[in-house]
This record gives C-alpha cells, sequence and structure tokens, in this order.
C-alpha cells in the first residue's frame, strides 16, 4: 500500500481505506478463482494496482465520464481507477464469467458505485463511451476494429476521446498502423521502481 501513496498524494481517507482493502479482497477471491497468478499476488499493488492507476498519468477523467475496461481479467485496471475517479463511471467487460464474478464482488465489498460489470465478448457491446481502457489484451489494430463503435463523439475530458492501453516491450510495429493517431508513454517517467522500465501506456485517439 505505501507505493500508492508515494505516488498519489492527494487521496482521500476513503480512497486510503479502499486501496487499503484490495490486499485482502484479492487474496481472499484468488484463492477460490485465480485472476491474479499465484506467483504474483504478493506483488498486488506494484504490478496491478499502481499498474493500473499510471492511466492516472495520462489523464484525469472529468466527473461524467464514462470509461470500458475491456478485457478487465481481476478488475485491472477498473478497480484501481474507479476509486481514483469516483466521479466517472467504470463499465468493467470480460469474456471469462469467473473473472467478472470477481469484479462485481470487489465493487461491492468496496462499495464501488460508479462499477458495473458484463460478462460478454467485446463485440456485444452496444453503449457509447468516451475511453476504452485495457491491460495488454490484444493487438491495438485488433482492439480499434472491434470498439471503434463504441466511441463516443461527446468530448468533455481535455483529451480526445479514445483507446488508453498499458502494454509492455516493444511496440513500433503494433502501432506502425495508427501511428499518426497514437502517443506512446513510457510509465519510466513517472514510477521509478524497475518493474516499470519496460511499461507503457499507449493512447490512440478515435475521436
Amino acid at each position: 500500500m505505501d507505493i500508492i501513496l508515494k505516488y498519489f498524494h492527494n487521496l482521500t481517507e476513503e480512497q486510503v481505506n479502499k486501496f487499503r482493502m484490495l490486499d485482502e479482497l484479492y487474496h481472499d477471491w484468488n484463492a477460490k478463482i485465480n485472476v491474479i497468478s499465484r506467483k504474483d499476488i504478493d506483488n498486488l499493488y506494484e504490478h496491478h494496482v499502481l499498474h493500473s492507476m499510471g492511466i492516472a498519468e495520462l489523464i484525469r477523467f472529468k466527473p461524467g465520464t464514462k470509461v470500458m475496461d475491456l478485457g478487465t481479467g481481476g478488475g485491472f485496471p477498473g478497480i484501481p481507477l474507479a476509486i481514483l475517479f469516483p466521479e466517472a463511471s467504470f463499465h468493467l467487460v470480460d469474456s471469462i464469467g469467473k473473472k467478472i464474478k470477481v469484479c462485481q464482488e470487489v465493487a461491492n465489498a468496496l462499495n464501488l458505485q460508479n462499477v458495473t460489470t458484463q460478462w460478454c465478448r467485446a463485440e456485444e457491446i452496444k453503449d457509447k463511451y468516451h475511453f476504452v481502457v485495457s491491460r495488454a489484451v490484444m493487438p491495438l489494430a485488433d482492439l480499434v476494429k472491434i470498439i471503434r463503435k463504441n466511441i463516443s463523439k461527446e468530448q468533455i475530458n481535455g483529451l480526445p476521446n479514445g483507446i488508453i492501453c498499458l502494454k509492455g516491450g516493444e511496440l513500433e510495429h503494433e502501432t506502425l498502423p495508427l501511428k499518426n493517431q497514437t502517443q506512446i508513454y513510457p510509465l519510466s517517467d513517472y514510477f521509478e521502481e524497475p518493474f516499470f522500465e519496460t511499461k507503457k501506456v499507449v493512447y490512440t485517439q478515435l475521436c
């Protein structure tokens, strides 16, 4: 938990309490339904929570922003972002039902009124969102094809609507087809831990 407070200094007491609760919640649920590698669960705050919050170094979602977290897995990046931005709404989507169950149970335990969940494939989603976020779900061009239909034309943030992905490694080849719309931000510019040396936030404007 200290690593969250190291980089995010202006959290309310309620936000701090919710972030603290994540440790017990994910250890408990991960023992029942494996959504985080058992070797990695003790790195929850650095590898999953803070990694998810790297998106907040690119954008602070305005109140009323609608965000879809596609391929959310156990709730990353959606759950940490929902704690951080209580006035934005987050719709967590995954094609694996047991993962969505974990997301919903964690959201319920935290009383996150701004989180909804859905067990389905991305192609089935009809609603519109200002942003789609994801964490290494699929190649960027494939993701754009699937979710372009879901990007709202209504602009309420300083950053134009689009996709914000958390990815790692060499991305120039993957982003080449969308290079004129895409910007890459190394998380090592914000977080000093070695884990973040190869981690990046990738933003593609779609509106």
